[in-house]
């Protein structure tokens, strides 16, 4: 009887076996009593994965200019710095144009995107036979009038004939777009002003001394000259609106631009940082005051109040696609049009554009 009573329980301990085994997922081993599971996350169905938890992230060495064109890209790599964007930014803030020429060029390239002058990146793209793309555009314009002493003499352009203008941007987009309204306004750029080429320091301290009566300056250059010149400083033409005012097209004065190789090796990070570019301009444009110290805090403005005072000055958008050539294909033949040389020598095919 004992035998039989052990036969029973040796039986059902074995049932007991085979039904949990059964309960275990094919082709999965049973989890030992003392094992520990570690649960991502990412696998729970209805949570969001963010960045950090990505398979793949891609470094993107990312540089763009101190001024307007940093200004459009703050939050972009404000959040980068929190570590909330999909790609990781390596970012670079320039001084000037030529620093990011040398990045995207030569043998062993520092940048895979920039923001450059519109001009730059087509002669980068005509020199370097198509190494680069333009990827997306950026602002509009960024340059201003501005007219010293308290006075308003100047109401259009016009009104600078006979006129000494100070002026940054010698042999760059801002001396032809100047050239180019004056032209247009029955000025010879030549022989009815005196065009006269200086840094923007020097600029802004002959117009708070009274030295200069006009100059043209930049944001946030311009907007800093107007603070510092208390009430005696104030913008007189602002140059987007008065080219516009020609109808001939958008003034566009910044291209980003990609290295050919890095497009096509990762595409889908350069599709991340376009979202996250788009999403960074429409945040400075729609949150001035949030994001002043942060531009700040970058260096990109010499203070928040002046990004604060900068940020509507200095045209921001953002054009991508097969939107760019229609946007941007006028003013590069108004370039061509007063010295080929500030194009690479010709004119773009639209294998410039990078249209995925």
């Amino acid at each position: 009887m004992m035998k039989i009573r052990n036969l029973r329980a040796l039986l059902l301990a074995l049932a007991m076996v085979f039904a949990l085994a059964a309960c275990a997922p094919s082709g999965e081993e049973t989890p030992s009593a003392d094992s520990t599971q570690t649960v991502s996350p990412t696998e729970d169905p209805s949570a969001e994965p963010t960045p950090s938890q990505t398979a793949q992230r891609t470094t993107v060495r990312l540089a763009v200019l101190s001024g307007p064109t940093g200004v459009g890209a703050a939050k972009l790599i404000a959040d980068s710095q929190a570590g909330t964007t999909a790609n990781d930014y390596d970012y670079t803030i320039a001084n000037d144009n030529n620093e990011l020429v040398a990045g995207l060029t030569g043998s062993d390239p520092a940048f895979d995107i920039a923001t450059v002058a519109s001009n730059m990146a087509v002669n980068l793209y005509n020199r370097t036979e198509g190494s680069v793309k333009i990827i997306a555009l950026g602002t509009q314009g960024v340059l201003h009038i501005l007219e010293s002493g308290g006075n308003e003499n100047i109401q259009s352009v016009e009104d600078l004939a006979g006129k000494t203008i100070y002026a940054t941007g010698q042999g760059a987009n801002p001396e032809y777009i100047l050239r180019y309204l004056l032209e247009q306004s029955g000025l010879d750029p030549d022989a009815d002003v005196n065009i006269v080429f200086a840094e923007p320091a020097e600029i802004t301290q002959r117009l708070i001394t009274g030295e200069a009566e006009v100059a043209m300056l930049p944001v946030p250059a311009a907007t800093a000259a107007i603070l510092q010149g208390e009430g005696q400083i104030r913008q007189a033409i602002d140059v987007t609106e008065a080219w516009n005012d020609l109808r001939i097209g958008s003034l566009i004065m910044t291209a980003v631009v990609a290295r050919t190789e890095f497009i096509e090796e990762n595409p889908e990070a350069v599709a991340a940082f376009l979202e996250e570019y788009e999403a960074s301009i429409h945040y400075v444009n729609d949150n001035p005051e949030e994001i002043s110290q942060t531009i700040a805090d970058l260096g990109i403005t010499p203070s928040a109040a002046i990004a604060q005072q900068a940020i509507p000055q200095c045209h921001l958008v953002y054009i991508d696609g097969s939107d760019m050539a229609p946007a941007i294909s006028d003013y590069f033949m108004v370039l061509y049009s007063i010295d080929p040389t500030s194009v690479g020598g010709s004119l773009p095919d639209d294998a410039i554009y990078y249209v995925p």
